[in-house]
């Protein structure tokens, strides 16, 4: 049962973005928002798609605060989040042959 409970409560959180080049002040803001993304613990799942696990729901409220708090001047940024469970099911393809899915990150619980 809590196995199932955790594949709905855990998160992934997905950002995709379309941003400007063609100025200096334009490919500047691009990687500042590309590097903030990293900093908060993104990872890129291909060009202009990164994506983050999130441990709860609350944490995913928190890492998309950072993203909207940190969105470039110009340009188009869509966040998509799913569970983990729905996460699970995609499907993932290179040159016509399955792709193994993103390492889920080992977490630690304390109590």
């Amino acid at each position: 049962m809590s196995e199932r409970f955790n594949a709905y409560r855990i998160m992934w959180m997905m950002v995709f973005f379309d941003l400007p080049t063609e100025t200096k002040r334009d490919r500047r803001n691009a990687a500042g928002f590309r590097k903030r993304l990293i900093q908060d613990g993104f990872t890129m799942m291909q060009f202009s798609v990164y994506v983050r696990h999130c441990s709860s729901s609350e944490n995913m409220e928190v890492h998309r605060k950072r993203v909207k708090k940190s969105l470039p001047p110009k340009g188009s940024v869509n966040i998509l989040t799913v569970t983990d469970n729905q996460f699970g099911r995609m499907e993932i393809f290179y040159n016509t042959k399955p792709r193994e899915k993103v390492e889920v990150p080992q977490q630690l619980e304390l109590f």
